[in-house]
């Protein structure tokens, strides 16, 4: 199975040109796309719905939005009756196999006065995949503040490793005639963290490196698929500043649980990509 994570920007891409069509272009191929700063009716892309464009797109895939934050986008009365708009921004999973149920788990977060802060979220999906069910997240953190990632990254962890005793949507579905969802232990955490590689919310992610073992999965740590493979080099980037191609991050990243380390084949980010001031950054299990 081949995983991706991209932040489209609203559906902008590094020349500035609004086209949805091309990042569908650049995630084809997975089987589980996980997308960050998904829109409706954001004024700046002309109030499109992205999550309907993305799924009429990706018509035979399933798909769940998650919003994180929701304001109102322009409600007003329409023949006698109020007909409500909303701005969304949140994440999105599309996934090949079928989605058998979602949550959208929101992250702490503090409030601010003088720069921008937006309520995050990490979109989760139990998905029914080939080789036996797993958990997929869509996860954007906040942009402005090492201290709130590090709240965020704990809170996340904890709803990772918690699953077992909450159970995760659903459980216990039969009494009104649903089927059992099944358990699992495995998952795979892609989105835009807005850290970079052995900073200090990277480390609360991963943990330390050992300087002889390097880093060991664990219950405790979910492992990074590219630092795994070796895949990262020092200059590697998954972001960069629209018009100022000088200045680039590594940003974004596929982590999976320590149950699956064992099935990881492969890792990459797409460089080349220009559908977005992110890169899509992929990971294939066996």
């Amino acid at each position: 199975m081949k995983f991706v994570s991209f932040n489209v920007q609203y559906g902008f891409g590094l020349d500035g040109n609004f086209d949805p069509n091309r990042i569908v272009a650049a995630v084809e191929g997975a089987d589980v796309i996980a997308l960050q700063e998904v829109t409706r009716n954001l004024p700046r892309n002309s109030l499109a719905d992205l999550p309907d464009i993305f799924s009429g797109l990706m018509p035979k895939f399933y798909h769940a939005f998650g919003a994180s934050a929701t304001t109102d986008g322009g409600s007003s009365v329409v023949d006698g009756r109020m007909r409500m708009r909303f701005t969304e921004f949140g994440n999105m999973i599309l996934s090949r196999h079928p989605i058998l149920a979602t949550r959208n788990i929101l992250l702490p977060r503090s409030r601010t006065y003088d720069r921008l802060n937006i309520q995050r979220s990490a979109l989760e999906c139990l998905i029914d995949a080939p080789g036996g069910a797993i958990r997929a997240y869509s996860v954007h953190l906040d942009h402005r503040s090492p201290a709130e990632r590090i709240a965020q990254i704990g809170f996340l962890k904890d709803c990772l490793s918690n699953y077992a005793q909450d159970g995760g949507a659903v459980t216990g579905g039969g009494e009104f005639g649903f089927p059992e969802l099944p358990h699992t232990d495995d998952f795979v955490v892609m989105g835009d963290f807005n850290m970079m590689p052995e900073q200090p919310e990277y480390l609360a992610m991963v943990g330390p490196r050992d300087l002889y073992y390097g880093r060991t999965a664990s219950t405790a740590f979910p492992i990074d698929a590219l630092d795994a493979f070796g895949k990262r080099a020092q200059d590697d980037y998954t972001w960069e500043e629209p018009g100022q191609p000088d200045v680039r991050q590594y940003l974004d990243y596929c982590f999976v649980s320590g149950t699956l380390v064992s099935r990881l084949k492969d890792g990459w980010v797409d460089a080349d990509c220009i559908a977005s001031d992110h890169k899509p950054v992929w990971v294939e299990l066996a």
